[in-house]
C-alpha cells in the first residue's frame, strides 16, 4: 500500500528541574548553595531515510514523545540531557503544522533533518541565584516544557521524469518496458492507484528515475477522481512525458484529451506548465493510429520532431523516446524560484504574545504563552521561589493590568491550574 498523507502528534521532552540543595560537609561552615541544573529535554527530529518510499510506518503509530531531561542534583551535579527522538521519513516529505496550515519545511535530500518540536531547557539550580544579599537562596527553576505540535506529512514523489495522461493511455505499460518496475496493467481505468517508480538505464551510462503517476481525469484539480492525490506528485518532477492515446476505437479525442490534461495541470499550479514537456502518442500499433496521429499534428500545428510516437507492446520508438528524454533531462535548469537556501535543520520558534487578563466567575484569569511558560518554570515549593515569581509578574506589568481590570484585595487570580489571592 502506498501511503502519502498522514497526520501525527509530536511532543518534545521537558527540561529537568533545577535543584535546591546546600553543602553539608565537615569543616565547611556556611557551605552555601549546591543545587545543580536540570538536563535538556529531547527534541523530535524528522530525518530523511533513502530506503523509505512511503509513509506506511505512520499508518498505525501517530503519537511520538521524546524523553524529558534528568533533574538537577546535590553537590552541583547537572542532570543528564535526554536523547533526541529521530523519526525516519522518505525523501520528498513536506511537513505542515496541522493547526495553522503553515509549511514548516521540506525534506528532499539524503540525511536532511528537520527539528519539528524543540526540547525544553533544563531549569537552573540554586547555585545560580546566590548573591551578596542572599547567600543561601531557596530558589530554582523548573524545566522548560517541551513543544507539542500536530503535524501533517505529505509525500511528494521525487522523480526525474513523470508520466501524465488520461487513464489507460499506456503509462504503466511504458514504465514496465523502460524499467524493471512491474506496475499493475489491465484493460480498465484506474489500474494505477498510487505512483510507481522505476529506474531507466540507457546505453550511454545515463540513468534516471521515472514515475508512472495515477491517471488524470477532467476536474482532478478540484478533487475529482484521484484529484490532488495525483497532482501533488507532479510538482517535484523535472520533465513531463505527456502520453496521448491514438487508438481511434477508444472513443476519445486526442486533441481534447491533450488540452484537458494541460488545463488540469495549470489549474493546480501554473508553474508545472513551465517544465519541459515531451508529447508521446501511444498505441501506434492499433489500426488507424497513424491517421489519428496526422490529424492530431494538424490540429495542434506540430511537426514530426515535436512528437515521439511509441508502441510499448511492440517496443517501437521507446528507445528513441528514452534517449531524447535523457537529453532533455541533462539540459534541464531549475527555475530560479525553485532554488532555496539549503537548510539542514529548522528550529521552530513560536511567536510569544505577552498576556491577557479576563474577569470570570472564578476570578481573574491570566493567560498567554509567555506568562504560562514563566509559571511552569517557577519552583513554588519554597518561599524564595514564590517571591521571585511575584517580582517577575510585576515586572511584566501584570499587577498593573489586574488593577485596571478591577481586581481588589482578596480576589482570586488564576494562572493555568494555579490560583492565589491578590494582596
Amino acid at each position: 500500500m502506498f501511503v502519502d498523507n498522514v497526520k501525527i502528534s509530536v511532543k518534545a521532552g521537558s527540561g529537568g528541574d533545577g535543584s535546591v540543595a546546600f553543602r553539608h560537609e565537615k569543616y565547611v561552615p556556611l557551605g552555601g548553595p549546591a543545587g545543580g541544573d536540570g538536563g535538556k529535554g529531547g527534541s523530535v527530529i524528522l530525518e530523511v531515510d533513502e530506503g523509505l518510499r512511503t509513509l506506511m510506518d505512520f499508518r498505525f503509530k501517530h503519537n511520538f514523545k521524546a524523553q524529558p531531561g534528568q533533574n538537577g542534583m546535590n553537590k552541583q551535579m547537572y542532570g543528564r540531557g535526554a536523547q533526541d527522538l529521530i523519526i525516519q521519513v522518505p525523501a520528498g516529505t513536506s511537513v505542515y503544522d496541522e493547526d495553522t496550515g503553515k509549511l514548516i519545511g521540506d525534506l528532499t535530500e539524503k540525511n536532511q533533518r528537520l527539528v519539528v518540536a524543540k526540547g525544553g531547557k533544563g531549569g537552573r539550580g540554586n547555585i545560580h541565584f546566590a548573591n551578596s544579599r542572599n547567600r543561601a537562596p531557596e530558589v530554582a527553576e523548573n524545566g522548560e516544557p517541551g513543544e507539542e505540535k500536530n503535524l501533517k506529512l505529505e509525500l511528494k514523489v521525487i522523480a526525474d521524469i513523470g508520466l501524465v495522461g488520461f487513464p489507460s493511455v499506456g503509462k504503466s505499460t511504458l514504465l514496465s518496458v523502460a524499467t524493471s518496475a512491474r506496475p499493475k496493467i489491465a484493460a480498465y481505468h484506474f489500474t494505477t492507484l498510487a505512483p510507481n517508480l522505476g529506474m531507466v538505464q540507457l546505453d550511454n551510462g545515463q540513468d534516471f528515475v521515472m514515475a508512472d503517476l495515477p491517471g488524470l481525469i477532467e476536474g482532478a484539480s478540484n478533487g475529482v477522481g484521484l484529484g490532488i492525490q495525483f497532482l501533488r506528485h507532479v510538482e517535484r518532477t523535472k520533465v513531463i512525458l505527456h502520453l496521448v492515446e491514438m487508438d481511434p476505437n477508444s472513443g476519445r479525442d486526442p486533441v481534447d484529451d491533450y488540452h484537458k490534461i494541460r488545463q488540469e495541470l495549470a489549474s493546480y499550479d501554473e508553474k508545472i506548465l513551465d517544465k519541459p514537456e515531451i508529447i508521446v502518442p501511444t498505441k501506434m500499433d492499433m489500426p488507424g493510429s497513424k491517421e489519428q496521429l496526422e490529424e492530431f499534428k494538424k490540429e495542434l500545428n506540430l511537426k514530426d520532431e515535436d512528437l515521439y510516437p511509441i508502441s510499448s507492446v511492440q517496443q517501437k520508438g521507446v528507445d528513441v523516446l528514452l534517449k531524447h528524454a535523457g537529453k532533455v533531462l541533462d539540459e534541464y535548469v531549475p527555475p530560479v524560484e525553485e532554488v532555496t537556501q539549503e537548510v539542514k535543520e529548522y528550529n521552530y520558534e513560536p511567536e510569544e504574545i505577552g498576556f491577557e487578563v479576563e474577569k470570570t466567575e472564578e476570578g481573574f484569569v491570566i493567560s498567554g504563552p509567555k506568562v504560562e511558560r514563566l509559571f511552569k518554570m517557577s519552583n513554588l515549593d519554597h518561599q524564595d521561589g514564590i517571591m521571585r515569581f511575584a517580582r517577575q509578574l510585576k515586572s511584566m506589568g501584570i499587577e498593573d493590568a489586574l488593577r485596571e481590570a478591577g481586581v481588589q484585595t482578596g480576589d482570586t487570580v488564576i494562572i493555568d491550574d494555579f490560583s492565589f489571592e491578590f494582596v
